[in-house]
This record gives structure tokens, C-alpha cells and sequence, in this order.
């Protein structure tokens, strides 16, 4: 078994996991402006990879020129892996291979703290991508315990190029983000990113020093 042949009932079922759809995760996270030279390629590259239709295409000339984007502009130093094997636990399926993973630590030259899993929807699927990413980030969160990283949520994502889709998982929650994200809405892409990988577990929206003082 891997990544790619669990459903959504196997992730239930055999992981004890809740799924959540009704969650507004990112609503209240701010844009994060593109740079020029991203707004540049993909005004150039969307076009082409949608006309081509491929799952390459729209790898090659939109996910990945976003994510270079946001790790050479993150507000902290990132490693960005792609097509990586990422094995964990053969017993339970948890094995295969990852399109990208984004880690919180700056090393290249192998996994280490990693907070999103990315997968690209096959056929622009993005439903039927939600079980392999689900399962992709419940391998993250074994992972980093293994190695005594800091408890914190474990973010999925699932694209087709056009379409984002962002996935949390938290204790024995999934929360699936009940918002949609266009590509044209890069700098909201941008922000979420931004969230996720400074994000100490609570993205709830902190309150001012003059609302605590009123409190």
C-alpha cells in the first residue's frame, strides 16, 4: 500500500481521523504580495500549462515557480523537496512518493521538519487527491515525532495548478479548508504559505494589547 491507494474511509477508519469540512481555516490570514518576477512567469506559464492540459505542464510551469517564489521571499528559512520517496512506516501504507514537501528547517540535503504536504490532483481532481495528501500528512506528523520535533500542525495541500485546496491536521482532526483558492489569487496563496510555516499551532487571530488590557 501508499500514499496514493488510501481513501478517505481508510484514513477514518484506520487512523482514528476525524474530518472536518466545515472550517474556515484561512479567511482571516493577510495577503502576501507576489513579487514581480512571479507575477511575470505565471502570467506567461498559466496560460501555457492550461493550453497543454498535462499534469506535468502545470507542475512544472505553475506549482512549482509558486513555491520557489514563496521559499525565496519566506519570512523563515525553508527546505522545499520535490518528488521526494518519503517512506515512514511500511507497516500501516505509509510510504511512496511526495510532489513537494516544505520543511521548517533550511537543510536540503534531507528531510527534516517537515509542515506541508503537497500533492498534485491527478486529472484535476482535487477531492480525489484529499486521501493521499491526508495520508502523506499523518506520515509527516510520525515522522517528526521520531525525531522529537516540536508538536504542531501538519498542513496538506492539493492542487491541480488552478485549484488550491488546503488541508490541517491536528490532533485526531483533518480540517479541510472549506475555501477554494484560484491561482488568480496568487497573493492569497502566498499568505496562506506564509501562515503555515511560522504557525505555532493557532492561527486564530490574536488580540490586540488594548483588547487584552480591557479584558
Amino acid at each position: 500500500m501508499a500514499y496514493s491507494d488510501f481513501t478517505l474511509n481508510d484514513i477514518k477508519q484506520k487512523f482514528q481521523i476525524t474530518v472536518d469540512e466545515e472550517t474556515d481555516l484561512f479567511s482571516a490570514i493577510s495577503e502576501v504580495p507576489a513579487s514581480a518576477w512571479l507575477t511575470e512567469t505565471l502570467s506567461e506559464s498559466v496560460p501555457l500549462a492550461l493550453a497543454i492540459g498535462s499534469e506535468k505542464a502545470r507542475s512544472e510551469l505553475i506549482i512549482a515557480p509558486l513555491l520557489l517564489a514563496f521559499r525565496k521571499a519566506s519570512p523563515r528559512k525553508i527546505s522545499l523537496f520535490s518528488g521526494l520517496n518519503f517512506n515512514v512506516d511500511p507497516a500501516q501504507g505509509l510510504t511512496g512518493f511526495c510532489d513537494f514537501i516544505i520543511s521548517r528547517s533550511p537543510e536540503q540535503l534531507m528531510i527534516t521538519a517537515p509542515v506541508l504536504i503537497a500533492i498534485e490532483a491527478k486529472n484535476e481532481n482535487i477531492n480525489a487527491g484529499m486521501p493521499q495528501c491526508m495520508a502523506a500528512m499523518i506520515a509527516a506528523r510520525i515522522f517528526n515525532e521520531r525525531e522529537n520535533q516540536p508538536s504542531s500542525p501538519i498542513y496538506g495541500l492539493v492542487t491541480a495548478g488552478n485549484l488550491w485546496r488546503f488541508l490541517k491536521l491536528e490532533a485526531n482532526f483533518i480540517f479541510v479548508d472549506r475555501s477554494e483558492y484560484h491561482i488568480s489569487q496568487v497573493d492569497k496563496i502566498l499568505g496562506i504559505l506564509s501562515s503555515v510555516v511560522s504557525d505555532d499551532g493557532d492561527l486564530a487571530v490574536k488580540p490586540s494589547a488594548a483588547d487584552r488590557k480591557a479584558a
